[in-house]
């Protein structure tokens, strides 16, 4: 299976000046755990997740003061859409994080996360319901 098949599409994007809350906010609202930040004026991409949020919570600071640009992880490995889910795997085992952006072309067009890659690898009603549905149409 491919990185493509498993990454979420649902892709929430902030800029670097969204506070700390407002991106907790944000990724609530989507259910998702990490957020690409875009900086405009650097063309950079980037990523925040929940933990990067968590720590600077736990380390006392303010969410309504601190910004996604301070907490942003900008040295970021990105995948792309026809790596195997075992070399997305792979990277993040290496790199000790949780998500990869997916970029094709000019930009991202989503995140596979570990969540979505044991979701494609563990059997259960998703995976069921997939192959039942492969049987059918083949």
């Amino acid at each position: 299976m491919l990185v493509r098949d498993a990454m979420s599409t649902v892709v929430l994007t902030i800029g670097p000046a969204h506070t700390l809350r407002q991106a907790a906010g944000l990724m609530s609202a989507r259910r998702v755990g990490a957020a690409i930040v875009l900086d405009q004026d650097t063309s950079g991409v980037g990523i925040i997740t929940e933990r990067d949020i968590l720590n600077s919570v736990g380390a006392g600071q303010n969410p309504d003061l601190e910004t996604a640009g301070a907490h942003t992880t900008m040295d970021v490995v990105f995948a792309a859409p026809g790596w195997t889910l075992e070399e997305a795997a792979q990277a993040m085992s290496h790199g000790g994080f949780r998500h990869l952006i997916v970029l094709d072309g000019d930009g991202p067009i989503g995140v596979v996360s570990v969540r979505d890659i044991i979701r494609c690898w563990a059997p259960g009603r998703e995976s069921t319901a997939r192959r039942e549905a492969s049987l059918a149409a083949g």
